[in-house]
């Protein structure tokens, strides 16, 4: 599933290539998704992938990732006021 459309929310889904999926929810027409879809990515290879003590299929459990979502999440909503 990549994306399901519904009245008043549009989620966006992206599967990486270990498996792991990363779901947004939005407003219909809020741009950028698959741009924050990627960031969030990037965060989950920086912070999860490099722990020596995570193992794939494990809840990603990393306060930095947790932090570079939230902080993703603020600057985009900012410029979209969208995201949710």
């Amino acid at each position: 599933i990549d994306e399901i459309v519904a009245a008043g929310l549009v989620l966006r889904c992206l599967q990486t290539r270990t498996g792991i999926k990363f779901v947004v929810t939005a407003d219909p027409g809020t741009p950028d998704m698959d741009y924050v879809l990627r960031e969030i990515y990037v965060l989950y290879a920086d912070c999860a992938l490099k722990d020596p003590f995570y193992e794939l299929e494990m809840p990603i459990r990393c306060e930095l990732f947790a932090q570079g979502v939230e902080a993703l999440i603020q600057r985009t909503d900012k410029l979209t006021g969208k995201l949710r």
